[in-house]
């Protein structure tokens, strides 16, 4: 089933778009490629990739990286192992049941430990030798049990949200509408492609509009929905833009 929503409008062509990879590790690489591939062939720049870096990097994964960012891409740390082997609590199992399975690793975790872990995650960008990254995205957009004023004393500037991006310099949040299109079953599907409606919806009227794509969303049921977002919205931007001006 096609989405039914015209491919461009006057809203839409205004409308400016963060578009992110998430679930960057070495076994998602080909995957990830592709992707690039074709936000290449449809002039999206610029792409964050969001790398979860505890996955076992070799040095070859590592020179990947470091050319994506010589293309042009801005990579972004995304939790550590991205997995959990617990569900603990009963807001993280409503969490893992509805939107993130296994992989809200943050939820798994107390303040101290989530803290230890953006640390570490950011650290490990500098130790291979790769930039610096600004931008931190928990898995499933998860932060977890983290007041947000205290993210300012750890070395990321922005944060993703489910939400939105934060400043952690200012503390001020952005709220920006998100679409996601890793639709693996049918009830996904259904619930996906009404929360996608609603967010470009919202982004007519705010702005701006956050395009998350996994690894395997070109295989899954709404690859051609992802496909016409990346036609829809023909203005990009990156996350430091949030909130600049």
């Amino acid at each position: 089933m096609r989405n039914a929503e015209p491919a461009a409008g006057p809203s839409a062509r205004q409308v400016r778009a963060l578009v992110s990879v998430h679930d960057v590790m070495p076994e998602t690489l080909p995957q990830v490629e592709r992707i690039l591939a074709l936000l290449d062939n449809e002039g999206v720049t610029p792409v964050t990739l969001l790398v979860v870096p505890g996955v076992g990097w070799g040095n070859e994964g590592v020179e990947r990286l470091r050319e994506f960012q010589t293309r042009g891409c801005e990579l972004a740390g995304h939790g550590w192992i991205h997995r959990v082997d617990r569900i603990t609590g009963l807001a993280h199992r409503i969490h893992s049941r509805l939107i993130s399975r296994n992989v809200a690793e943050h939820l798994a975790l107390d303040r101290v430990a989530i803290h230890r872990l953006i640390a570490r995650c950011h650290a490990w960008f500098l130790e291979q030798g790769l930039a610096a990254p600004s931008l931190y995205c928990p898995p499933a957009w998860a932060m977890g049990p983290v007041p947000r004023a205290t993210l300012s004393s750890l070395p990321f500037t922005r944060y993703e949200f489910f939400s939105g991006v934060l400043s952690a310099q200012t503390g001020r949040m952005h709220p920006v509408p998100l679409t996601g299109y890793e639709a693996d079953t049918a009830l996904r599907t259904v619930a996906i492609r009404a929360w996608n409606r609603l967010n470009r919806r919202r982004a007519a009227r705010q702005g701006w509009i956050r395009i998350g794509i996994h690894p395997h969303d070109l295989d899954l049921r709404l690859a051609e929905d992802l496909r016409l977002d990346l036609r829809r919205f023909r203005s990009h931007a990156g996350y430091a833009e949030v909130g600049a001006g």
